[in-house]
């Protein structure tokens, strides 16, 4: 579905989507980088699990009511270990509870490992129609430095399996790496520009409390780029997919028309997501409220909550209107399409300009931070650098 298509829904109060998020949240090792609730265990019990999935997707069935599914996304955690009857079971259940039609976008995300390789075929005769593959960096020594399972050219490997199985696929880069140069940076982003099948995710390395560089760059034993050079090659990165037909559509996220993936454009527009799964969080409409949820953070808890329950959730609070107008308006200012304005004041019940500080808007505006619109609010590309400071001014 084109993000054209998609636009339609933007003025109705439960617009946005509605999307299915699953968690599998286990990994074969750790990366040192990695904040996600991610967990290596020696012996999984996979059917206990799926079980679990299952029940948990039939408790919010019965709170959601009917709906038809513009996506379902197995992230993790590495959901490419599940067994492909593991994901068709799930995939069976969703169409089970809810309306799942022929466009229904259905992401994996997938470690580039030639064994995960081999299970691609089983993956897309379950029902994924999209891969998101793991693949971070295009060079030994930066995957060797990110923990990863898999080399370069095992990457490359399983990318050529991927494009025989998958109508979409899409691969993620970690850029802004220790020692890394502006130079190498848009020599690597070129080649996976000339690799990529229409979508391109690409991050960059951020320091996150609770990992290990956490712990080395506290220690003195990491030193990351400079903010300023972090800076350009974010603008590079923009230059350099756009020339090449790939725009930002998100602030990490490029793609061709129409490849944009759907189901994060249910987060941003702030559609409805149930999710399911240790850790899994939640946003979906219950007696015309916006209710959040989530779910215990530790897959052992959680499994064992979920046997007991019928579900493993840890939140069911109702958001007020003024708490759903700023996380509406945090998730879309992250795209490149900003906010619909007349969704924003719905969504609030009230005014939008009542949501935000009009004075901290029209500086920014006036700074070319902002671009305000009769009908939309978006960060220009400036304020895109420094986007959480503009959302924090604007919410003051």
């Amino acid at each position: 579905m084109p993000v054209s298509n998609v636009k339609s829904q933007a003025g109705s109060l439960d617009g946005g989507g509605f999307g299915i998020y699953v968690h599998w949240p286990f990994c074969l090792a750790k990366c040192p980088y990695c904040d996600f609730n991610s967990h290596v265990r020696e012996q999984i019990d996979e059917s206990g699990w799926r079980d679990a999935l299952l029940a948990e997707l039939s408790y919010f069935a019965a709170q959601t009511g009917s709906r038809s599914v513009d996506s379902i996304f197995f992230g993790g955690g590495t959901p490419s270990l599940m067994s492909p009857a593991s994901v068709g079971a799930v995939i069976d259940a969703v169409g089970k509870h809810w309306s799942v039609g022929s466009d229904t976008e259905i992401t994996l995300e997938a470690n580039p490992t030639s064994v995960e390789a081999k299970k691609f075929a089983g993956f897309a005769f379950a029902g994924v129609n999209r891969l998101s593959m793991g693949v971070q960096s295009l060079d030994d020594r930066a995957l060797q430095f990110l923990g990863r399972e898999h080399s370069a050219s095992e990457a490359l490997a399983a990318f050529e399996v991927a494009r025989q199985h998958f109508p979409r696929i899409s691969f993620d880069l970690i850029y802004g790496r220790p020692d890394q140069t502006i130079d190498q940076w848009t020599k690597e982003l070129n080649r996976a520009i000339d690799l990529t099948a229409g979508h391109l995710s690409v991050y960059q390395l951020t320091i996150e409390e609770g990992t290990a560089f956490h712990t080395a760059f506290r220690q003195g034993r990491l030193t990351m780029p400079s903010d300023d050079l972090g800076a350009d090659m974010y603008m590079a990165t923009q230059d350099l997919t756009r020339a090449a037909g790939l725009p930002a559509y998100e602030i990490s996220n490029h793609a061709r028309p129409g490849e944009e993936c759907r189901h994060n454009l249910v987060y941003w527009r702030y559609g409805d997501y149930v999710g399911v799964g240790p850790g899994a969080h939640g946003r979906i409409t219950r007696d015309g409220q916006k209710i959040a949820t989530a779910q215990r953070h530790k897959p052992e808890s959680w499994i064992d909550a979920v046997t007991r329950n019928g579900h493993g959730s840890v939140e069911d609070t109702v958001l007020d209107h003024q708490v759903c107008a700023e996380e509406m308006l945090m998730m879309g200012l992250r795209l490149t399409e900003g906010v619909d304005l007349a969704r924003l004041t719905k969504i609030a019940g009230q005014p939008w300009q009542n949501v935000i500080d009009l004075d901290a808007c029209e500086a920014l505006v006036s700074e070319g931070m902002l671009v305000l619109s009769a009908d939309r609010i978006q960060a220009s590309p400036t304020g895109t650098v420094v986007l959480n400071s503009l959302t924090a001014a604007l919410l003051a």
